[in-house]
């Protein structure tokens, strides 16, 4: 189809012999936001890792604008500046302020001078609350804070698609809200996301469709209105039923 973005076939993923993933299927259009849910183990993250070549498929495509990344020939920093990914951890540079974060893969892969980069930056660094603090370090601001940064650092590459790998969870209560906040606003200003996440109310309220996962299979997926209120396989049903309780 040529409005997808992404389309992930029958993709396997095996570690010796833990099979991680097995014969995954879907496919990411313009402005969607998918949320994968699923237990710790259910092979999410190991999704997300293929998909942003982090990690090599055991088999399967994984189709970019139709065209198969997979094979060993694709720049690998150019098509991660197309599909960008925020982790967990946040991985920003320590020894660089909040701006030149937002500017070395600005400078590096797309080869922008460094004021063109630095006008960037700042326009993806005020869109998420972080313009006050350009010149301190990561050691210097909190956990949400270096999380937005690494957003804007992502959001400065121009990117088509931003993967996001559980970019919660690595922090405390308190700060969980300014990050989905952000993440909010970008779906409603048509970011398309593909998000591995535990936070529940964000996947059924945010997102246009999602995904569960267990055991490296996708046991289910659709829209979240269908998939919350109405699962159809016993499991999803299981997963769900705390947060539905709740």
């Amino acid at each position: 189809m040529n409005d997808t973005i992404l389309e992930i076939r029958h993709l396997s993923k095996s570690f010796g012999r833990n099979h991680v993933l097995k014969d995954i299927d879907f496919a990411v259009r313009p402005g969607d936001v998918t949320s994968i849910i699923g237990a710790s183990g259910s092979g999410k993250s190991t999704l997300l890792r293929c998909i942003n070549l982090l990690e090599t498929p055991s088999s399967g495509e994984i189709l970019f604008h139709g065209s198969n990344i997979t094979g060993g020939k694709v720049n690998a920093n150019s098509y991660r500046s197309k599909v960008g990914m925020v982790f967990q951890s946040f991985n920003l540079f320590n020894n660089m302020t909040v701006l030149e974060n937002c500017m070395v893969g600005q400078t590096k892969v797309l080869k922008k001078g460094k004021e063109e980069a630095k006008a960037n930056a700042m326009k993806y660094l005020e869109q998420v609350g972080m313009a006050p603090y350009i010149k301190a370090k990561p050691r210097q601001i909190s956990g949400g804070q270096k999380q937005r940064v690494a957003i804007a650092r992502a959001l400065a590459m121009e990117p088509e698609v931003l993967l996001f790998d559980e970019p919660t969870s690595a922090l405390d209560p308190e700060m969980v809200g300014e990050v989905l906040s952000v993440m909010r606003d970008l779906a409603k200003g048509g970011m398309t996301m593909l998000v591995v996440t535990h936070e529940m109310a964000f996947a059924r309220d945010v997102s246009n469709h999602v995904v569960f996962m267990a055991d490296g299979v996708i046991c289910e997926e659709g829209a979240p209105k269908d998939l919350f209120e109405h699962p159809q396989q016993d499991r999803t049903r299981e997963f769900l039923s705390r947060f539905m309780e709740r």
